[in-house]
């Protein structure tokens, strides 16, 4: 037994171990290194926190292991509201949806504890009444406007106009016209097609534009055949933390105005869109069926969160490609060296641009994977059109397909196209349908989205990988 006087000091050189683990995605270097400090230090919050977390980031049942951190920490809301994640995932659903509405019962401006509440119960099957927690909050705590503000998030991501314009209205009742509420005004109008009230309300809205603000003044441009206007509000953006978002925005408007820059940033230095390539990773047949038996069982959800790009279909919680299964270890490094040896023929940067390009002007050592998820589509699915601003590289292996998806396109992927909703016509620079098997990567802030199919199932992992210094 370790002495009690030295244990925490040891406990915390195996907590370092753990960390310089993750930052490699040793995650089961660092899972047995945070074990062995839970072991030593079996009482420390922190610690025990870190065990359940890892535990859970792997795959594995956590939710008696975040009960303890609870208890022993019962003043971080993470440890509780990852504790109701996984009783979730572990087919607890009511037990953590009751854990969490007692807990926002005492703490209604709990905004985390709220969202991923409606998050669960909609992604669990409840499309009508997920968002209840919010009702409830903004009754016993009217002038709290992050609550407003964040029941109207979760309406606007369905894209729920008409539910989004009553709770604003009745926030604007409680609040008054605060400049928060003007934004998500501006924002609403847009979104839902009034077009000429979103520009009066853009219009008056002065002073220094936050991130939200910026992106719906680009959109509304669009919206209204104003690409100069777009690119001139987008363009300065490149070279803020708001990049990854705006590129695509740029990207469109380049190719509305006839823009040679849009081949240079889509196309890279030689101006052929666009970069992207179709890979095989060298996935036998036999480990393909496996992989496919894998992932339908990680699919528990009903519906998807209702922030993500999926229709009619679910998609997976937590990085897939980290998890602890042996299969998909060896899927992983396969992808991975795929990807490694596609990098190594992009083309170097081009000298003469004055903007670095966010793929090529990019360091090209190591690679790391930035999130990984499942996605399985039934009849009628398909991806909304959308980018991934936090990652390089993004790539999409296909697993398994419907046996008839129905006439061209359907099924396939489609890059470069802006979102419909914007009204932009743009054709997309490559159609690509899937083949299991196949492996498809493509610039995170390329525009992407699939086209609905007819009937069957449409399996796949997609992933995001930023480069490393090494």
């Amino acid at each position: 037994m370790a002495d009690p006087a030295t244990a925490p000091a040891t406990a915390e050189v195996w907590r370092e171990r753990a960390r310089a683990a993750r930052a490699m995605q040793d995650m089961a270097g660092a899972d047995q290194a945070i074990a062995e400090a839970a072991r030593l230090a079996p009482d420390d919050p922190l610690t025990t926190f870190l065990r359940a977390q890892s535990a859970y980031e792997l795959g594995y049942p956590a939710a008696a292991l975040f009960a303890k951190a609870v208890q022993l920490w019962p003043d971080n809301p993470d440890a509780l509201r990852n504790h109701a994640l996984a009783l979730a995932s572990e087919g607890h659903q009511a037990e953590a949806e009751a854990m969490l509405a007692h807990a926002l019962a005492a703490r209604p401006d709990w905004l985390d504890g709220q969202r991923v509440l409606a998050s669960l119960r909609y992604s669990y099957g409840d499309a009508e009444t997920y968002d209840a927690g919010f009702a409830a909050a903004v009754k016993a705590m009217p002038r709290h406007q992050g609550l407003w503000l964040g029941w109207f998030t979760l309406r606007a991501q369905q894209r729920d106009w008409p539910a989004a314009r009553r709770i604003l209205d009745a926030a604007t009742a409680q609040l008054g016209e605060t400049r928060a509420l003007a934004v998500a005004c501006a924002f609403l109008s847009s979104e839902s097609g009034d077009l000429a009230q979103a520009q009066a309300r853009l219009a008056a809205l002065t002073g220094a534009d936050d991130e939200f603000l910026a992106l719906c003044r680009i959109r509304t441009a669009l919206r209204a055949g104003d690409a100069a206007a777009a690119r001139d509000l987008a363009l300065p953006l490149t070279a803020t933390r708001l990049a990854g978002q705006v590129w695509p925005y740029l990207s469109t408007a380049w190719r509305l105005l006839g823009d040679p820059n849009a081949a240079w940033l889509d196309g890279g230095l030689d101006g052929d869109p666009v970069l992207h390539g179709v890979l095989d990773p060298g996935l036998p047949a036999a480990e393909i069926s496996d992989l496919a038996a894998l992932l339908r069982r990680l699919h528990t959800a009903s519906l998807p969160y209702a922030e993500q790009s999926v229709r009619h279909g679910t998609q997976t919680d937590r990085s897939i490609l980290l998890r602890h299964e042996p299969l998909l270890g060896t899927v992983r490094a396969k992808l991975m060296e795929a990807l490694r040896a596609f990098v190594s023929t992009l083309p170097p940067p081009d000298p003469r641009q004055p903007l670095p390009h966010p793929t090529l002007g990019r360091p090209r050592g190591g690679l790391q994977i930035s999130g990984s998820w499942s996605v399985r589509l039934g009849a009628g699915g398909f991806n909304v059109t959308h980018s991934h601003p936090v990652g390089w590289l993004s790539a999409v292996l296909y697993v398994g397909l419907p046996d008839d998806p129905g006439p061209a396109p359907a099924g396939a992927l489609h890059l470069g196209a802006p979102p419909p909703e914007l009204g932009v016509q743009l054709e997309p620079y490559a159609v690509i349908p899937p083949r299991a098997g196949q492996l498809v990567v493509f610039p995170s802030f390329l525009w992407h989205g699939t086209y609905p199919f007819a009937a069957g199932e449409r399996l796949n992992i997609a992933f995001d990988v930023v480069p490393t210094s090494a």
